[in-house]
């Protein structure tokens, strides 16, 4: 069995995907990060960065137990305990995983902060707001240049690197993003909504979500909480 620690975000929903996807049966534990869960002894234990999600599956590659933090290396290794939406050769694998990379160094952190800066930051600082804003249309503009050559973010098939992209661009107008600057990634995007298990997905822990206008959760998850050494 797998017991998924996650809270409905972006890099949440990229694991509630792919165990959907590969219909994998999953426990969900929840992490409010907002309340201060991710700090807990217990959670740490698992995820030592103090970041959702994080996954312990009973039946390890050894038949032993694993647990796993970072979004990514849990796309990579469902990937590879299910043999499931990681090509096979080797070339089309590595095109994949570039992909998968884009998304942890770039696309996640930059929209990161253009949320942050736009939507959540006490102060509304006019260079923050410009420069993620604008590295967030370059992203996109990769991306929808990606898609008018290849059916999918990954290459040819449908990937663990369009599962860690989408839910990201769910919040595409807090992002400054107008769809009609990138019909080909929109498309993408729509194919992608459409799916039945990522419609599951999203809704995983969604009830349990509210918007950020508590003084506390924001202390936690932008103020110095978040720096204390543990």
């Amino acid at each position: 069995m797998i017991d998924l620690y996650t809270w409905p975000t972006p890099n949440g929903h990229k694991i509630h995907i792919m165990l959907e996807e590969c219909k994998l049966p999953y426990r969900v534990h929840p992490i409010n990060i907002g309340a201060g869960d991710q700090f807990q002894p217990d959670f740490l234990k698992i995820s030592p960065n103090n970041k959702i999600p994080a996954l312990v599956d009973s039946e390890g590659p050894d038949g032993k137990p694993i647990s796993l933090f970072e979004s990514g290396a849990i796309l990579v290794y469902l990937a590879a305990k299910t043999g499931q939406f990681m090509p096979k050769s080797d070339r089309a694998k590595y095109e994949v995983l570039q992909w998968l990379m884009f998304q942890m160094g770039g696309v996640g952190p930059m929209l990161g902060q253009a949320h942050h800066f736009r939507i959540y930051a006490p102060e509304k600082i006019e260079y923050g707001i410009n420069r993620y804003t604008n590295e967030a249309k370059r992203l996109y503009g990769v991306m929808d240049k990606r898609l008018q050559s290849s059916p999918w973010i990954g290459g040819k098939s449908y990937s663990i690197a369009d599962m860690a992209i989408f839910p990201w661009l769910r919040s595409w107008q807090n992002q400054g993003i107008d769809w009609a600057d990138y019909p080909h990634l929109k498309t993408w995007f729509d194919k992608i909504a459409a799916r039945p298990a990522v419609q599951k997905a999203v809704q995983v822990l969604a009830e349990a979500r509210k918007p950020l206008t508590d003084d506390k959760a924001r202390q936690v998850l932008f103020g110095n909480i978040q720096h204390e050494k543990r």
